[in-house]
Order: C-alpha cells, then sequence, then structure tokens
C-alpha cells in the first residue's frame, strides 16, 4: 500500500490529477505485471494498462472506499480489460511469441539458465490454467496479494477465492509434475 494511498485517493476523486498521476506512478508496474501474464505480449499489456488507467481515471469520481486498498479496484478493472481483450478476439497468442523473460528479472535469467528453464516451465504450466486459476495464482503469489484484497479484485467472496486458490495450486503441481 501507498504511504498517504488515502488523502491521494481522495484528492484524484476530486479532480486533482496529480494525486491520480502519483497512483499511476506507483500502481503501474504492478498492474503492467498482472496484464502482461494475463497476455503475454508486451504490446498487448501496454495497450491494456493503457486503457486500465484511462478508465480508473474516467470513473475515479465512482470509486469508493471499501475498506480495501486502491490497488483492489485497479486490479478489478486490469481483469475486466483482459476479458475484454480475449472477447475480442485479440488473445490468440502462440505460446512461443510470450517473452520469457516477462518472469524473471534479467540479471537473474541471463546468470541462471536453470532458473530461465524452471521459470519457463511454470509459465507455460500457468498458462494452462482456467484464467480464475491464473488470476487466483498471479494475484497471491506474484503480486503477493492479501486473499482479502484478491476477493475483492475478482468480486469473489474470501471463501470462493480460497477454494479456488486451493484447486489452482492443486492443479498448477499436476501440471508441473
Amino acid at each position: 500500500m501507498l504511504d498517504g494511498e488515502e488523502k491521494l485517493v481522495k484528492s484524484a476523486v476530486g479532480g486533482d490529477s496529480s494525486a491520480f498521476g502519483s497512483l499511476y506512478d506507483h500502481y503501474q508496474p504492478m498492474i503492467y505485471r498482472f496484464v502482461l501474464v494475463k497476455v503475454g505480449r508486451r504490446e498487448d499489456a501496454e495497450d491494456i494498462t493503457h486503457q486500465v488507467f484511462t478508465a480508473a481515471w474516467q470513473n475515479i469520481g465512482t470509486y469508493a472506499h471499501r475498506g480495501h486498498p486502491f490497488s483492489s479496484w485497479l486490479y478489478r478493472i486490469a481483469r475486466n480489460q483482459v476479458i475484454d481483450h480475449y472477447r475480442a478476439g485479440k488473445g490468440e497468442v502462440s505460446i512461443d511469441q510470450i517473452d520469457p523473460e516477462a518472469f524473471a528479472s534479467t540479471a537473474d535469467a541471463a546468470a541462471d539458465l536453470e532458473r530461465k528453464l524452471d521459470v519457463e516451465k511454470v509459465r507455460r504450466a500457468l498458462l494452462a490454467l482456467k484464467p480464475e486459476y491464473q488470476d487466483v495464482i498471479v494475484l497471491r503469489f506474484v503480486e503477493d496479494l492479501p486473499i482479502k484484497e484478491v476477493a475483492e479484485a475478482m468480486e469473489r467472496s474470501l471463501g470462493a477465492v480460497k477454494l479456488m486458490q486451493h484447486r489452482a495450486i492443486r492443479e498448477l503441481k499436476q501440471l508441473l509434475s
């Protein structure tokens, strides 16, 4: 969570573009990473991330704090934009076109070939999961969000997300073995 987030959000809701800019600067890398994992291509991820923040700015006046971080609202928008992307038929990408570097820091990946191969194996297994399982895994373990925030972002109950996480992990383990 961003220091002074509540104050920034209130200012942004009031139309302060510099406050929204601060929120953008903080959350853009996280939203981009989430979208990139879902769509696989940098160009598409950049476009969708742009759409997420455009939609957030256009709808910031409707944002209501519900006890969850602002990022939950952004992840919900991102998730919906990714769904729209696939519904529009833009999401058909060969797994060979996906950049494995997106899943590892470039310094570590270049230095450690075995780690790079492991990352590739996990990425392929992750992409084999159904989309909502992918969302749970990415939000919980890549973005390191608490279950409560994942539930808010996915518009699901806490119990449903816990069950989904359990099933996603089980299925991911099967794919990896």
